[in-house]
């Protein structure tokens, strides 16, 4: 019995993830009807879904864990008043990844007396407080922490690419769709935010340690 063509093989995976996205799509704009109906489960569930995500972007973003807290809260707030306004052409992440920066931005501009330096220095006091230990969750928040003053050193543009094509997997078009920048303009961002970061992780490894050398690991 001969073995299946490579090509089919491949075509057959490729026609597989594009019917689990159709499905999961499907499963999610189902999940946003109910939602934007009034029902209360389906709200939680769909918020329960992207928490966690945007909290990331948010916190990597700001560095400050309780402005990423609050615009969090203000994020789902706006997206669950305003869902019945939700395009299904496009991706719902993409849309509350949107609303989630106007809020943030909204956020640090209220909060502007902090300075880029005193968040860099309060990210790195969190890193250095947590370095000391090694093991389970606190070594993970040890490296959280690392990653979190490096990306503090970048350009707000440098760090708001790099967190979404890294952490969160946007492909460049849509990057450049959603800041409005030429894809060009995004990939030499991406270039030199990565350059400047795996600098700053390396000068933090002579430092510190473990920690920023696991965070450049994980990321570069």
């Amino acid at each position: 019995m001969s073995e299946a063509d490579p090509m089919d093989k491949a075509h057959d995976k490729l026609s597989d993830r594009a019917s689990d996205r159709a499905s999961d799509k499907a499963r999610e704009m189902a999940l946003i009807a109910r939602a934007s109906a009034g029902d209360r489960a389906a709200a939680d569930l769909l918020i329960r879904q992207h928490q966690s995500s945007v909290y990331g972007y948010i916190l990597r973003m700001c560095g400050r864990p309780e402005v990423a807290e609050d615009v969090v809260q203000e994020a789902f707030v706006r997206v669950l008043t305003n869902l019945d306004r939700f395009d299904p052409r496009f991706r719902f992440s993409t849309w509350l990844f949107t609303i989630a920066r106007r809020v943030m931005l909204n956020t640090l501009e209220k909060k502007r007396p902090t300075s880029d330096t005193d968040r860099t220095e309060s990210a790195a006091g969190r890193a250095e407080a947590v370095e000391t230990v090694y093991e389970g969750g606190e070594r993970r928040l040890a490296t959280r922490d690392a990653l979190i003053t490096a990306l503090m050193g970048l350009s707000f543009e440098q760090r708001e690419i790099i967190l979404l094509f890294h952490q969160h997997e946007w492909p460049i078009w849509l990057i450049g769709e959603h800041l409005g920048m030429p894809e060009g303009t995004i990939k030499s961002h991406l270039h030199r935010g990565r350059l400047r970061l795996r600098e700053i992780l390396a000068e933090q490894a002579c430092v510190k340690g473990s920690a920023a050398s696991r965070a450049e690991e994980a990321w570069l």
